[in-house]
């Protein structure tokens, strides 16, 4: 299949994450990149990240260097042994299903990840393919048959993904048998850029923007499973491993993204700091599609993890932002 006959979608990522009513030292943000031929795991602080050298899910320290995040490319925060996810996890995505009396765990191969800047490619056959923001479970420890207070432990910290599903593969006449194309297509999972560790991950809000407009708002307290309970279950039967990544399921309904949508700016975090915002003007002169400006948001405390989708060779586009950050006082929807 030649790329001409492909609607190309680039992703252009930025994330930044805070706890509310948290020291600032309770919360760190890791990132894996890559300077030059050099790929290694860093320790992001504002706008630069200080290098590490070791293992990141054992001894590690700094290597002594510094980089601005303009100067390297951020990739996919892990490379994970396996990837799994969740469905139909949140009461509001049931759309009058019965809810499941377990996790309804499935695949996503290893081919589907992309990094921040990279091309989500939909295939020429494709006609329903949906955006699905979701919270992703980085796994730190081994774990089987494990409590969930134990599950909790071996949790090393959460990241942001994209759950991309074709829905007339997944639920079609054509259907898969397993979702092989459905979710797993190559390029169907865009994930990170950060790793944060400190966060209550029960109590973060989750919000996806299409175009400027809101498309999932809802707390991760209204999971079914939450995370702990998640890993327990998948290591009943499946040994999972450091670096495994697990994404927890998506809210709401979801819509196809097309083409020909127009790009909106988004921004987080407290007024007048500076953050990632991402602007039309900037898409083809910027590889990742972001500027720094600053912010006239209200919201506080935000994750930030904002997806450019770019579409066929006239120019079309199409945007999707999604956020995740502390759940406030008033319910999330």
């Amino acid at each position: 299949m030649k790329t001409s006959r492909r609607e190309v979608l680039s992703v252009a990522a930025s994330v930044s994450m805070l706890a509310a009513q948290s020291p600032r030292s309770a919360v760190t943000q890791y990132a894996r990149f890559r300077k030059g031929s050099t790929t290694a795991y860093g320790i992001v602080e504002g706008d630069s990240i200080r290098a590490l050298k070791g293992e990141l899910f054992g001894e590690h320290k700094e290597a002594g260097t510094r980089h601005k995040l303009s100067e390297v490319k951020l990739l996919y925060p892990i490379v994970p042994p396996k990837v799994l996810a969740v469905g139909l996890n949140y009461r509001s995505h049931l759309n009058g299903r019965t809810p499941p009396a377990n996790p309804e765990i499935f695949y996503k191969p290893l081919s589907c990840l992309i990094a921040p800047g990279d091309p989500i490619v939909i295939p020429a056959d494709s006609q329903n393919t949906h955006y699905e923001g979701e919270l992703v479970i980085v796994v730190g420890k081994s774990a089987s048959r494990v409590s969930k207070e134990q599950a909790q432990d071996a949790i090393f910290g959460v990241t942001c993904g994209n759950d991309v599903s074709e829905r007339d593969w997944q639920n079609g006449p054509q259907k898969d048998l397993q979702w092989w194309r459905a979710k797993g297509a190559n390029t169907f999972g865009p994930c990170g850029p950060y790793i944060v560790r400190g966060l209550d991950y029960g109590k973060l809000r989750l919000r996806t923007l299409l175009n400027g407009e809101v498309v999932q708002d809802q707390s991760t307290s209204d999971l079914l499973f939450d995370c702990p309970s998640i890993v327990s279950f998948i290591s009943r039967y499946v040994a999972l491993s450091p670096g495994d990544l697990i994404y927890t399921g998506t809210p709401g309904a979801t819509r196809k993204m097309k083409p020909g949508d127009t790009v909106e700016g988004a921004s987080s975090m407290k007024p007048n700091q500076r953050c990632a915002l991402l602007r039309r003007r900037d898409l083809l002169t910027r590889r990742h599609g972001l500027c720094s400006a600053p912010c006239r948001s209200s919201r506080t405390n935000l994750t930030t993890r904002s997806l450019l989708v770019r579409g066929d060779s006239a120019g079309r586009q199409v945007a999707w932002t999604l956020y995740i950050g502390r759940a406030n006082s008033s319910r999330a929807r």
